[in-house]
């Protein structure tokens, strides 16, 4: 499935008119199930959708591991669009999710939390602690990151339109990229891709988000064992309340030489 579509569109400058072409990030439907039953629909870029749907069960606190997965497949069939659904097998012993965790609504590519009954509900405990994490990182190392970021950004050069999340070791190297149109689905993809490669809990760690900082974005962080989280935008207060309260460092307004240490300012050294 293509990730980028072709659009005629009339370009209009202060003194000049013309028709040419653009590209657009595409951006579908994914219906997840598990064990035949519909989980969840997000709206997100095609691509790496096997480690979105893995990073999803994840994050919300649904399998522990890539070993509580069996199988993962897409379902074409006359009733769906091919590589629009697919359906997760859980390995044997694996509890289902429960009913209250079934999503019957469409998630937006900019929100992953949206329809959930309560504050308490996403309040998902991880199993992983990363107050203890020893993870300490120079502010100059820290800064070069954003930029790093943005290079990698293949898809973003030709459509301009998509959020990215890399995943970055203590010392500043780019071990994971994942850009999709939804922030919350490229935190999924790196996760999904980091638990089906044996890599959980991301210890020394940290994310970095090419946008805003939201609670579901440091919940996500926190559920994958990750002790840092930085963004080049701004993060909420609630985003904030949970960092400090799991002992996280979260970084906000990246840009340049300068940034906020909302969280954890320990680890910046």
């Amino acid at each position: 499935m293509p990730i980028t579509a072709r659009r005629r569109v009339t370009r209009i400058a202060e003194n000049s008119r013309e028709i040419c072409f653009d590209s657009l990030v595409a951006e579908e439907p994914l219906e997840i199930r598990v064990g035949g039953r519909s989980l969840a629909v997000t709206m997100r870029t095609p691509g790496n959708d096997f480690e979105l749907a893995t990073g999803f069960l994840l994050s919300e606190g649904l399998i522990t591991g890539a070993a509580d997965v069996a199988t993962i497949s897409y379902c074409p069939g006359p009733d769906t669009q091919a590589f629009n659904v697919l359906d997760v097998a859980l390995s044997p012993g694996v509890r289902p999710p429960p009913a209250e965790a079934m999503r019957a609504f469409v998630t937006t590519s900019s929100c992953g939390l949206c329809g959930k009954a309560s504050i308490d509900s996403v309040r998902s405990k991880s199993v992983y602690d990363v107050r203890s994490d020893p993870m300490r990182l120079p502010a100059p190392v820290l800064c070069a990151l954003p930029g790093r970021l943005r290079e990698a950004q293949k898809i973003f050069d030709r459509t301009g339109g998509l959020h990215a999340a890399g995943l970055f070791d203590a010392d500043g190297h780019l071990v994971c990229l994942r850009e999709d149109v939804g922030r919350h689905n490229a935190f999924d993809k790196v996760i999904g891709w980091a638990g089906m490669d044996g890599r959980l809990p991301l210890r020394s760690h940290v994310i970095l988000a090419s946008g805003r900082a939201s609670f579901e974005l440091v919940q996500k962080a926190l559920m994958a064992g990750v002790p840092m989280l930085a963004a080049v935008s701004a993060p909420s207060n609630l985003a904030a309340e949970l960092a400090e309260e799991a002992g996280m460092t979260l970084v906000g307004f990246l840009r340049g030489d300068t940034m906020n240490v909302y969280a954890g300012a320990e680890r910046v050294v």
